[in-house]
């Protein structure tokens, strides 16, 4: 791969993780248009995951450093009873929003098909996910005022929230990020507070696809890499690139979501959807 492929996936991938506007569906657009297949999809796929993750574990490095803390409270809880401190619930919040999604992303990768999987990566599959879940974005956006926190947050709340990552792990287009700060916004939590919560759960099931898609390239025959071979030190530089737009990305969505609505980001969606749709072979035919 070559230093500009390398440059945008990262950038694409960093950029978009965090952002309620689905990196799948941007990130499988850029890897069609530099024909990336096999080895080189898979490492760029792994290494992007794990930098934006890292990106993650640092901007919330005290609620990470709380959840952490929150479970080892709740292995110990058997024993010591007692009410959860705020840590404890923290981390029991996020093992609530984790089973469902990862139940499913995994039966689906148990029982894809080649033509599934060529059928859900279809331009048309991302365009219409990126409209219609932009549309229900701004539905529960707009529907009324909402200030709930993480404190009035209970485990069926997490559960549901969390449960609606299992959509985009199926659909690419959909946006985990966008699905789970739907489902927040929904249930009446605030912006800001949808937005952290919708991060906080999704690191654990980046850092499953991750390790997935890192143990898939070691495990991967080297010849079914097309063009010049990706090598670790091409996956080295996108994590890291993917590390430090994440971060950008990150701050400057929870920065925004201070002052605004999500109606940015819904307005993007649809604008993608639509010129997705014009440039397939039904309409310009710029893309196939």
């Amino acid at each position: 791969m070559s230093f500009i492929q390398i440059l945008i996936i990262a950038l694409v991938q960093g950029i978009t993780e965090w952002l309620p506007i689905s990196s799948s569906g941007h990130v499988l657009l850029a890897a069609d248009f530099f024909e990336l297949t096999g080895r080189n999809e898979v490492l760029v796929n792994a290494m992007a995951h794990l930098g934006t993750l890292f990106a993650v574990l640092v901007y919330f490095r005290r609620d990470v450093g709380r959840a952490i803390v929150g479970g080892v409270e709740l292995v110990a809880k058997p024993f010591r009873g007692g009410p959860l401190s705020e840590a404890g619930k923290l981390a029991a919040l996020i093992l609530a929003a984790t089973p469902v999604a990862v139940a499913i992303a995994g039966a689906y990768e148990l029982l894809k098909t080649e033509v599934l999987e060529e059928q859900l990566r279809s331009v048309w599959v991302v365009a219409s996910t990126s409209i219609v879940f932009g549309l229900v974005l701004w539905w529960a956006d707009v529907k009324g005022p909402t200030h709930r926190t993480e404190r009035e947050m209970s485990l069926k709340d997490a559960a549901l929230i969390g449960a609606t990552q299992a959509v985009a792990a199926l659909l690419p287009g959909t946006s985990r990020s966008g699905v789970t700060m739907t489902a927040a916004r929904a249930l009446g939590f605030s912006r800001t507070e949808a937005a952290r919560f919708s991060m906080l759960i999704g690191a654990p099931l980046l850092a499953m696809v991750g390790a997935y898609a890192l143990l898939q390239f070691v495990t991967m025959d080297a010849s079914e890499a097309t063009g010049t071979a990706a090598s670790m030190a091409d996956g080295l530089q996108i994590a890291f690139l993917s590390f430090i737009s994440g971060l950008a990305s990150i701050w400057g969505l929870m920065k925004l979501l201070e002052r605004m609505s999500f109606l940015p980001f819904v307005i993007y969606r649809i604008l993608l959807g639509v010129v997705l749709i014009a440039a397939s072979p039904w309409g310009l035919g710029w893309i196939s």
